[in-house]
């Protein structure tokens, strides 16, 4: 069951030094793409969670790629070039995961920059993450990416989030 994730976890952004995730919502909430680089149906939906995060880019919200499993350098071989368009952040023992109270990956995530949960989506469930799109939407007065679009996989239930 989703939950309100502790803010002392600390992250590790590609390119940076470890921040603990308070730091990260100093000025704006948080909409992550929770990634395992480990296996397929986290990278079948890259360039799905690119198109929707660069939609919220322009936001009011702080977009990021979360890749679980590995430090930053990790992160990085795993997102390739889309670490350099949207913040890359690894969760190297699944700490956030863990405290997020999340099942399945790929996740969408939101966090309010209070560290309260605006909600989850697991698996590739896109009325799941339509819904949470126009929550963030909703949150920052800003429009939601079309969810699914052509090109996106079909749904999905994922792989195991604590596996």
């Amino acid at each position: 069951m989703a939950q309100d994730p502790s803010l002392n976890i600390e992250l590790q952004p590609v390119g940076g030094e470890p921040l603990p995730l308070e730091q990260l919502l100093t000025t704006f909430p948080l909409a992550a793409v929770v990634l395992d680089p480990y296996t397929h149906e986290s990278s079948w939906l890259l360039d799905t969670a690119r198109r929707i995060l660069r939609v919220f880019q322009e936001a009011d919200v702080r977009v990021a790629y979360l890749v679980t499993d590995t430090d930053a350098d990790g992160a990085a071989r795993f997102l390739g070039p889309l670490a350099d368009e949207i913040l890359g952040l690894a969760d190297p023992d699944r700490a956030l995961v863990r405290s997020l109270g999340l099942s399945s990956l790929p996740a969408l995530v939101a966090i309010r920059q209070d560290g309260t949960l605006v909600g989850t989506a697991e698996g590739w469930d896109p009325d799941a993450w339509r819904d949470l799109a126009e929550s963030i939407g909703s949150l920052t007065a800003w429009s939601r990416p079309e969810i699914p679009a052509v090109g996106d996989p079909a749904p999905y239930a994922g792989t195991a989030a604590l596996g």
